[in-house]
């Protein structure tokens, strides 16, 4: 099983995906992984979110797929029955971080200050998302909690886009980003991968120029 620091270094993107249509999700993967980021998170925020969890572990094995917008631990038990192999939450509380630690599920806890910073790591986790980026301090916020945390990493989500992830990316403690930028939903829903192979080809060919 792929450990949180394993699923953070797959890519330094993890396309965040809302899908509406579970019958895309194999195309959506392959268009990703053509462009070179072989990770997907697909959220809870939809009715298809399970069903295309279930379609990209069955027929992408290349590809990791893991689930957003777990919330507690019927969340979790139904993404891995599924075939997620990892997890991300908005926020963090002590009942889901026990449940996926008594699961050995991977998680990435969602966290947004210091305490829960603490919280985290008094349970043994090393590794969260930064959630929402942009209002929780951003670049800011995460040079700060370099010094206190050294050793945490993070994965900065909500308000990455083209034009700022890169910054996110030359911070140490940031090995990956989520953004839904290279796969936007109306690219998705009209069926327009190869713009999404396009985009994620732009975003890994600026990031290895980096």
């Amino acid at each position: 099983m792929l450990t949180t620091e394993d699923i953070m270094r797959v890519s330094p993107i993890i396309p965040v995906i809302a899908i509406d249509d579970a019958g895309k999700a194999v195309e959506l993967a392959h268009a990703l992984s053509e462009g070179g980021v072989r990770i997907i998170e697909v959220t809870l925020r939809t009715p298809a979110a399970l069903a295309a969890i279930d379609a990209v572990a069955e027929n992408l094995p290349a590809v990791v797929v893991g689930a957003g917008t777990v919330i507690n631990s019927r969340h979790l038990q139904s993404v891995r029955d599924a075939g997620a192999q990892f997890a991300i939450s908005p926020g963090s509380t002590p009942a889901l971080l026990e449940a996926a630690r008594n699961m050995a599920f991977p998680l990435l806890p969602g966290v947004a200050t210091a305490s829960e910073i603490m919280q985290g790591l008094e349970l043994g986790y090393q590794h969260f998302k930064l959630f929402p980026a942009s209002i929780a301090g951003g670049i800011g916020a995460l040079r700060a909690f370099a010094g206190p945390f050294q050793g945490v990493r993070f994965c900065p989500t909500g308000g990455i886009n083209a034009d700022n992830f890169l910054g996110y990316l030359q911070l140490p403690n940031v090995p990956c980003i989520g953004g839904s930028w290279i796969a936007p939903l109306e690219l998705v829903n009209t069926g327009r991968f190869a713009d999404i192979t396009r985009l994620t080809i732009e975003a890994m060919s600026l990031y290895n120029a980096k």
